[in-house]
Formats: structure tokens, sequence, C-alpha cells
């Protein structure tokens, strides 16, 4: 592996699989577990880069499916990359579009060679294949970039799970030939696979074989986000995570919510992203350290608490829960900027708390704490 990229792991819990780290890049170093805002189109939706910093981002994840629409992955490359695109000078991951070929399976026609989709743009036709995406996410210039898979539309459909797996499969060496052909990590840009298997153990641990044959810099899960029940997503997790490299980082790909976050962590997980903390906050939910809180509620109109008197976020603090409540009913941009804002700070304060807890050996009992607060933060 090239000099730029590189893993180590500093503490592990005593009681559980977890553990922290730092994740070296070419944009700096990332401290483990951390979690990853969602910028889809270049842009995580109301926050400035100056912003996702002050609220404690680390790394952010931009979608190739949609820059690949609009504006284009050329025009990202003439303007000088993703980071200077975005303004952002941290690390980036951008995904490979799996996910939007299983989410937008209804414009979407897949085979061995690829996939069709629709551009939900203008309805042209955009052809995916494992080399057309390494050339994409080439252009965007991520520190991170991940190879094209396929979600199987159903977990725990034993025949499409394993057409799906073997294709991720079929699809990682193409991947892996054109990436190394573009420079690999001397490139600087880490390729990630990812494993598949839906809710089978043994499909899992085959995929894990499968794609941890080749020696890339990290490794995901991925078909854990799908709309499945929890059991399978845990099986799928605790099948997979304790078989990946112990030093290489270890992806659960599209998981939010924070009881979710702890127990993948606990299970072995690095690194995560979800749209669960800024898709909330444009709907007025807060996550907090009492449960999830809906601002519109009326109850909230006359409050002048903050909205989370465990928070240590900076930037929203001082605002109280009348006022933002006001904010969200008058439909101002400012209320749901503010609680984006707020639940972003929540979710980087709780890998901070877990990487504070593997290190002390406490991490059981941070999860008893979250356990509780999930029933309120549960969907």
């Amino acid at each position: 592996m090239g000099s730029a990229f590189g893993f180590r792991v500093d503490h592990r819990c005593p009681h559980t699989g977890a553990r922290a780290g730092t994740f070296s890049t070419p944009h700096g170093e990332i401290k483990t577990p951390f979690f990853m805002p969602v910028g889809t189109r270049g842009t995580v939706k109301g926050v400035r880069p100056a912003e996702l910093s002050a609220v404690g981002t680390q790394v952010v994840l931009a979608n190739t499916y949609h820059l690949v629409l609009r504006p284009g992955t050329e025009t990202v490359r003439k303007l000088g990359g993703l980071h200077r695109f975005m303004g952002w000078e941290g690390p980036i991951l951008t995904d490979s579009g799996g996910y939007q070929i299983f989410s937008l399976s209804h414009l979407t026609s897949i085979d061995d060679e690829g996939a069709w989709l629709k551009s939900v743009v203008d309805g042209s036709d955009v052809r995916f294949t494992p080399e057309g995406v390494m050339d994409f996410e080439r252009d965007l210039g991520a520190d991170v970039i991940m190879a094209l898979d396929q979600c199987p539309t159903d977990p725990e459909a034993r025949p499409d799970v394993e057409q799906a797996t073997e294709r991720t499969h079929a699809w990682l060496d193409r991947c892996v030939a054109r990436w190394r052909a573009h420079g690999g990590v001397e490139a600087g840009q880490a390729l990630f696979g990812i494993v598949q298997g839906g809710a089978f153990p043994d499909l899992r641990r085959a995929s894990v074989d499968a794609v941890t044959a080749h020696d890339l810099p990290g490794y995901a899960i991925g078909g854990v986000s799908v709309g499945e029940a929890r059991d399978a997503m845990r099986v799928a997790v605790e099948s997979s995570a304790p078989l990946l490299p112990e030093d290489k980082p270890r992806y659960l790909m599209g998981i939010g919510t924070p009881l979710d976050c702890v127990e993948a962590v606990c299970a072995g997980i690095d690194m995560f992203d979800c749209v669960t903390p800024t898709r909330h906050g444009r709907t007025h939910q807060a996550f907090t350290s009492e449960g999830r809180v809906n601002l519109r509620n009326r109850k909230y109109a006359d409050d002048p608490s903050p909205i989370d008197p465990g928070s240590d976020c900076k930037l929203t603090g001082s605002f109280s829960k009348g006022y933002l409540r006001h904010l969200c009913k008058a439909d101002e941009m400012l209320g749901a900027i503010l609680i984006t804002l707020h639940n972003l700070r929540f979710f980087h304060r709780l890998m901070e708390e877990m990487r504070e807890a593997i290190a002390a050996g406490t991490l059981l009992e941070l999860r008893e704490r979250v356990i509780a607060q999930g029933r309120s933060h549960a969907e």
C-alpha cells in the first residue's frame, strides 16, 4: 500500500470486538469509528464546509451516480476535483452507484457487463460498468472510492442473493484491474471492495473470502440497508465483520441510527454513512440525549430550553426550542439548517464517545445508555 494510506488500531475493547484506530489518507488522518455525512450532489444540504468542520465532521461522502448526471464528472475534474469543487479540504469518499442500481430498480436493467440506469434529471440512459465507474471516480478525485456492486432486492431470497453476490465478485475483479491501471493507491485513491450475501451467513463468509482475495486498502459490508428486518441486518454484520482483515478499515454502508452504529462498532465496524441525521433535520426531527424530538410539536411553542441540554454543539446550543419551532412552522430554511447541524454534532459526538469508551473499557456501559435512548430514536 502506498504511504498516503494506512490504518492502525490504537485501542481494543476488552469486552467486544470494537476497536478505535487511525485511518490515514492524502487529505488527513481520520479517527475511527467515524460517521460520514452524505453530500449527494457535492453538498451536505444546507451546510457549509466550515460548519461541517465545526460540528466534528472528518469525512464527507458524495454520490457518483448523481454527479455523473449533473454536472458530469469531467466537469468536476476540470474544476479541480471534488475537494476544490466542494471547498472541502478533508477526506472524501465516493460511492459507486451500486445503491442507485438497487433503489432505482424501476429505472434500471442489469446484465453481467453492468447496468443501464435512467437519468432522474432528463430520462436519458446512463451506462454503469465496473470500468466506467472507476473512470468516473477517478475524475471526481475522492480519497476513498467504492467498487461497483449489486445489492439484492430481497436479502432473504437466496437465488437472487446468490446471483447478485456472484456478479458483485465478478465486477470487483474488473474494478480492481481498472483501478490498478489508473495507478492504485499511488495515484491517491484507495479502492474498497464490498461484501454481499444478503441474510445468509454462508454466502456472507464466501463473499468475504472472494472480496478479501484482493489486497485492498479497506472493505465494506453492503446490502444491509435495503429495508430488511433488524435480525437479518445483525446476521449479515456479525457473519462478515469478524472475518475481515484486522489491519484494514471496515465500512458498514448506509446504516445510521445511533443504536445501529453502537451495535456495529461492538461487532468491529469502523466507518458509517447515512442520510438519517440530515434528512431528519430537514423534517425537523432532532436527535437528543433524551430521545428524538419533533420540533414542530405545539408543546415547544413557549419552551425556552435548548434543543438538547446534553449537547456541546456551539453552533446551535444558544437557540431555544421555542425559536426553532417558530422557524419550522414558518418554513424558514434556518430551522432545518440548525437542526441538521445539531443532528450531525449528535452523531459525531457519539462516535467520539465510543472512541473514548473503547480506550477506557466502558463501551458496554455506553451501549446500555444508547439502548435506552434508542427506544425514542428508533424508526
